[in-house]
């Protein structure tokens, strides 16, 4: 069991499937910069709902729920927690965009199960993903392997903060979407020619710059 001042955040998990790097520059190195995809995204949140509880017959939906595990050692809060009865409790999460190729929202969905499960003593057979980008909900079974596959994130998050080292950028096509690009600038890492052609496009970016600042 993991104390309080041991847990490390859910969205942690989440910047660690996209990117250790990412993950390191934002709960180590406490970097953080807004692009237009997560102002959008906070935006769409805000609008989806606000704090509280609302009740229906056979349905009570728990907005901005805590969640936490001290088996797992992890803490945060989920969008919206839906409980049916005693037994049957679903977390649904808003994400902005469309369903991801990695693992990064359902390894999320996971960890608030894990902690639901912990927190309520019920087992957790499935969450939800409504994605503002093909409005529609996903519906996530939480398996044996998205178990193991989060435990597993759960344990290299925690690595890496006790290391407290952030990892050296591995360039790829999703880096252009991340937040943090002009922090991590992950092509200074990568083949001279690359790394040739992206000072000189940085060099005609600040001339241009320049040039507005004296007009």
């Amino acid at each position: 069991m993991f104390s309080e001042s041991d847990l490390i955040p859910i969205s942690a998990l989440q910047h660690f499937v996209f990117c250790p790097r990412q993950c390191a520059l934002i709960h180590l190195e406490r970097s953080w910069d807004e692009n237009v995809l997560t102002v959008q995204g906070k935006n769409l949140h805000r609008k989806a709902h606000l704090p509280g509880v609302e009740t229906r017959p056979n349905l009570k939906k728990t907005f901005d729920m805590p969640l936490r595990s001290l088996k797992f050692g992890i803490v945060g809060k989920a969008d919206v927690i839906l409980k049916f009865d005693e037994k049957t409790y679903v977390p649904l999460e808003y994400k902005h965009g469309k369903p991801k190729v990695k693992e990064m929202d359902t390894v999320q969905v996971c960890a608030q199960s894990l902690c639901l499960e912990e927190m309520k003593e019920i087992t957790i057979e499935k969450g939800l993903i409504y994605y503002f980008g093909i409005k529609k909900r996903i519906e996530i079974v939480i398996d044996d392997a998205l178990r193991t596959k989060t435990i597993e994130t759960i344990k290299g998050v925690r690595d890496l903060f006790e290391k407290g080292k952030t990892p050296l950028p591995f360039y790829s096509k999703r880096c252009k979407s991340c937040s943090l690009y002009d922090e991590c600038l992950p092509e200074l890492f990568q083949k001279p020619k690359k790394v040739g052609a992206y000072m000189s496009r940085m060099l005609e970016e600040n001339s241009k710059d320049t040039k507005k600042e004296n007009l």
